[in-house]
């Protein structure tokens, strides 16, 4: 694979990300770039290994991987979302009254697990090809990292106009998303 080749797939496996970091941006009260770059190095991170997971598991079990991974993304994906929504619309049991200025590490880790379960099944695909796997796993770290961070900040100006609506858009964003992925499968096949 080439180098524009690979950059095409790293930015494009970052957009999951992306959407998601626009809403967890817009959820949180002026969030500063120090926690956009957190918020982007741990989806970064996951993001950059899954592609590994999924290249290990292709030389080993690749059908299983291909078989669940859109039904695992999903569930992630609308348990995530309902909890949004539920806050959003019910508001959260703690810290009622004082704005949130950043996201919990597993709330993050799990958002990027669940979006990044489409590079664990691109990795699957990879064993098959003659790609040296670190360089495109580093690459998809990377784009996410940067594609992350734009989306916090990006969140950032959009929360303010929205209010707490932004969680509501935030979890329909994450429901969309998991639909979004189920649909692409069945459609594939």
């Amino acid at each position: 694979m080439n180098i524009s080749a690979t950059l095409f797939l790293a930015f494009g496996m970052s957009m999951d990300a992306f959407a998601v970091s626009i809403s967890k941006g817009a959820a949180l009260y002026k969030p500063k770039f120090r926690e956009a770059l957190r918020t982007g190095l741990i989806f970064g991170a996951i993001e950059a290994s899954t592609p590994l997971v999924g290249w290990a598991m292709g030389m080993f079990a690749s059908q299983f991987v291909l078989n669940w991974n859109h039904w695992i993304a999903f569930f992630l994906l609308l348990l995530l979302g309902a909890r949004m929504l539920y806050e959003g619309l019910f508001g959260a049991p703690e810290d009622e009254n004082e704005p949130r200025h950043r996201h919990g590490f597993w709330l993050l880790a799990t958002t990027a697990i669940a979006t990044s379960l489409d590079a664990m099944a691109v990795g699957v695909g990879l064993a098959f090809l003659q790609v040296n796997i670190w360089w495109t796993a580093l690459a998809i770290g990377f784009a996410t990292l940067i594609m992350t961070t734009l989306g916090i900040m990006i969140g950032r100006f959009i929360g303010p106009l929205l209010g707490k609506r932004a969680e509501i858009l935030g979890g329909l964003v994450l429901i969309g998303i998991g639909v979004q992925i189920l649909y692409s499968h069945f459609m594939a096949h």
